[in-house]
């Protein structure tokens, strides 16, 4: 059994144009939902949740990772993450080996605070560089210097933390060259862990009322399409293997805490809007059995988003949750798909028991959209490009 601490961070220096999570550039929300005070609220949760866990008979292990997100987690003092990372292992404990993750704007890091990090248990960075191409950059609304990241790097090479830096492309006017520089620069920055995402265009964002109004150029798919390839070919090529649609890395510098949340593991949200998923915990006496069970295969909640009302939760003694929901038996088939479709490891056929018609599924391989071998179905590149086809097809082979 596996389990993981998310942390969400909701603060950000500013809110750039295309971001659609649940960010604020406030320093203080209310009920103690403050940039001073936030660790001591998420401190606060943890117990609640911890509490929460133990009247639902879950006894979860150490944790295997800890990811620090948001937001800017960095925007906070060094000392409030290394606080905050305390407290998971004083409230779960903390694996020996666990990767211990924070995400981090190049500008609010320097070689102090990063040893700062390293000495208190982190061992990962991930540094939001997006592009390297300064008219890129504008257009996404970021500010942070291009100049930062390769600093950042350098910074967590020398306190011997492993770093990652994150890539999107599909900005409106982003070239192909554009796109062919920034992730070359990203691979000449000597890190073993890149991700690339496609840009997605939330209506409701800056970006989005632009697109609207005409004044920016709509993405194109076809041009998603040509970036995701040269990003696979140059990465490919500098020996970062794909291991997730949108992430590449050396062998054996895998994101653990992202593979766990696509393998399905146990992992407690912690934060204004954080996710939590738990395979087995006892029902509420709301409503349910009351017994231990494996199916439904356990439940997913979120917490409320707006960091306000998340203190005031916390201050009152309950757990932060806007709501939860089981999970059934074919809502967990959908995802084991959903998520093994999305990984090089694959989807393993034994996982969905019966229930799959193979007659329906061999002729993807013949359209060179997936390859079938040792039980498992891995999709091609097209079949990556295609993701959301094969997983619709996979859904009707097996009657969902």
């Amino acid at each position: 059994m596996t389990f993981e601490v998310y942390v969400h961070v909701p603060f950000c220096l500013r809110r750039c144009g295309y971001c659609d999570f649940n960010t604020y550039t406030a320093t203080d929300m209310g009920a103690g939902a403050s940039r001073g005070n936030y660790a001591n609220m998420v401190v606060r949760e943890m117990r609640l949740v911890h509490d929460w866990q133990q009247t639902h008979g879950i006894a979860e292990p150490p944790a295997a990772t800890v990811f620090f997100g948001g937001g800017t987690p960095t925007i906070l003092p060094a000392s409030d993450l290394v606080s905050m990372l305390d407290a998971v292992r004083g409230t779960w404990g903390i694996a020996d080996d666990a990767e211990i993750t924070t995400e981090a704007n190049p500008d609010t890091v320097n070689a102090d605070y990063v040893k700062e990090l390293a000495d208190g248990g982190f061992n990962r960075i991930s540094f939001g560089m997006q592009s390297a191409v300064p008219s890129v950059l504008k257009t996404l609304d970021r500010t942070h210097t291009p100049a930062n990241v390769a600093a950042g790097v350098e910074a967590a090479n020398a306190a011997g933390m492993r770093s990652s830096v994150d890539l999107i492309y599909g900005a409106p006017g982003e070239s192909l060259d554009d796109w062919r520089t920034s992730v070359s620069t990203a691979i000449d920055l000597g890190v073993n862990h890149i991700s690339a995402y496609a840009l997605t265009i939330a209506p409701h964002t800056k970006m989005g009322r632009r697109i609207a109004a005409g004044t920016l150029p709509t993405p194109d798919d076809d041009d998603e399409a040509n970036k995701y390839e040269i990003a696979d070919d140059l990465l490919s090529a500098a020996g970062l293997e794909w291991y997730e649609i949108s992430n590449w890395a050396r062998p054996g510098y895998e994101s653990r805490h992202n593979l766990g949340y696509w393998r399905n593991v146990d992992w407690a949200g912690l934060g204004p809007g954080a996710h939590s998923h738990y395979n087995r915990c006892l029902a509420d006496s709301s409503g349910e059995t009351g017994e231990m069970t494996s199916s439904p295969l356990g439940l997913r909640s979120w917490d409320i988003a707006h960091p306000k009302l998340w203190g005031q939760s916390i201050i009152d003694g309950k757990v932060p949750w806007d709501g939860s929901e089981r999970i059934s038996h074919e809502e967990h088939l959908e995802e084991t798909i959903m998520l093994g479709l999305r990984l090089r490891g694959g989807l393993d056929l034994a996982l969905l028991g019966d229930t799959v018609d193979m007659t329906r599924i061999r002729p993807m391989e013949n359209e060179g959209l997936i390859t079938i071998h040792g039980g498992r179905v891995v999709p091609t590149r097209t079949g990556r490009l295609l993701n959301d086809t094969v997983i619709e097809r996979f859904f009707d082979a097996c009657s969902l």
